[in-house]
């Protein structure tokens, strides 16, 4: 049963990726692409960890950990390029 919930969820959060991509090719507003690449970066954790949790290993934890903090920053860098026009002050 748990096999059969953990194929379902990889495949809505692989949808909700593809459906990402499409909104991020789509958007005309910067904000909107950015807010599109943000919640890539959260559908790719999830399935890292999906993936981590069917596969039983713990590597692909620490992985999504590193993805989370990197995918912050560059939300973080994107706000400010756009508001401010420059990253570093």
């Amino acid at each position: 049963m748990l096999e059969l919930a953990l194929t379902f969820a990889l495949s809505c959060f692989s949808l909700a990726l593809l459906l990402n991509l499409w909104r991020l090719a789509s958007a005309k507003a910067m904000a909107d692409r950015i807010l599109a690449v943000d919640t890539m970066v959260i559908n790719a954790i999830a399935l890292i960890v999906l993936y981590g949790v069917k596969s039983g290993t713990g590597l692909n934890f620490e992985a999504a950990i590193l993805l989370a903090m990197t995918g912050f920053v560059s939300t973080v860098a994107f706000c400010k390029f756009l508001l401010r026009g420059s990253i570093i002050e």
